[in-house]
């Protein structure tokens, strides 16, 4: 017991210096104003594609905030509307539920993408492409969670019906991918660290891989967003917080086995084997390169043709979006 304590504690010691470095790096060229505020509060899911936000706790640290907390945020649309009440200040999310908060008026702005993918929709012998959802089942959290509008506009993309042509299957017992394990739907969309495991077991099969197949990989998955208030209130600290969160991707693509490791330890994931393979199919460096305002643009046209929003893009971007610390940032980490 005694010697994998001191092995942790060597490893958090690693990590430390290595997030100070890469702080240390980004910070270094020019002084800043403090943080106007010291506390930060994050969402926590069952998903580990939002690997930065978990591993960027000592980087939020080393950038003044002594009080980082993680508040759970699962269930129907349950990050957007935590951080539209101010539950949580800053979260990644998926780009079109953060579409629908700020159609339907909620306070809340996009500020950076993050990575172009991680959403994996499996399908049993019946279901080989979306076209094939017609008149088929598909497992899901609810109503508007993230899986529910993912599978929405891939639908509406090659002029299916969401609404009529598949059945969507809900339990307020049963997860859906075990619905899917079971037998019990047709299809599943998953995110890690479900594709891995299902893929592991051998159950299924993938339909769509939003990392790797256009257009899906062409365009931002998860994207950083918090909460209008903070960020209007609070400037500083929200250059902060975008920065921490962009170099936590970097090292997620630079240190994937240390983050994979991190994010084991503090409890976000239990298998080590799923969270590196997470990390280094997950392409984080894309924020880079990705304009996240094509992102917003195109999911946003996606959902209003699918009727689920009456907002244009245009609209969408103009009342819930802000690039500018990202594009500041982006001068500055150009390393």
């Amino acid at each position: 017991m005694q010697i994998v304590q001191n092995r942790r504690h060597l490893l958090a010691g690693a990590a430390a210096a290595g997030l100070a470095g890469l702080l240390g790096r980004a910070t270094s060229a020019q002084a800043e104003p403090p943080p106007e505020t010291t506390s930060i509060r994050l969402a926590k899911i069952r998903g580990i594609c939002i690997a930065p936000q978990y591993v960027a706790e000592e980087l939020l640290r080393l950038e003044g905030f002594n009080d980082v907390r993680y508040v759970e945020a699962e269930g129907s649309g349950g990050t957007s509307e935590k951080l539209a009440r101010g539950e949580v200040d800053f979260s990644l999310n998926f780009a079109a539920p953060l579409a629908l908060a700020i159609d339907a008026g909620d306070p809340i702005t996009l500020l950076a993408g993050v990575h172009p993918g991680c959403f994996e929709l499996f399908g049993n012998e019946r279901v080989r492409s979306i076209t094939d959802l017609k008149g088929k089942t598909l497992g899901i959290q609810g109503l508007g969670s993230t899986p529910h509008v993912f599978v929405v506009t891939m639908a509406a993309y090659v002029g299916l019906d969401p609404q009529k042509d598949i059945h969507w299957v809900t339990s307020p017992s049963v997860k859906p991918m075990e619905l899917f394990v079971d037998g019990k739907v047709d299809a599943f969309l998953g995110f890690p660290p479900e594709p891995q495991e299902l893929r592991a077991r051998n159950i299924g099969h993938v339909i769509v891989n939003s990392a790797v197949d256009r257009p899906w990989s062409q365009y931002f998955c998860c994207m950083l967003a918090g909460n209008a208030e903070f960020v209007r209130n609070n400037p500083a600290a929200t250059k902060r917080v975008v920065r921490a969160i962009l170099r936590a991707a970097d090292l997620c693509v630079t240190e994937p086995r240390r983050v994979a490791q991190k994010i084991v330890d503090n409890g976000f994931t239990a298998n080590y084997d799923h969270a590196l393979q997470t990390m280094n199919e997950v392409p984080y460096g894309k924020w880079r390169e990705y304009e996240p305002e094509d992102t917003v643009r195109f999911y946003a046209l996606r959902l209003h043709e699918a009727g689920m929003i009456k907002s244009s893009p245009q609209q969408i971007i103009a009342n819930g979006t802000d690039w500018r610390i990202l594009n500041e940032l982006r001068r500055e980490l150009k390393t």
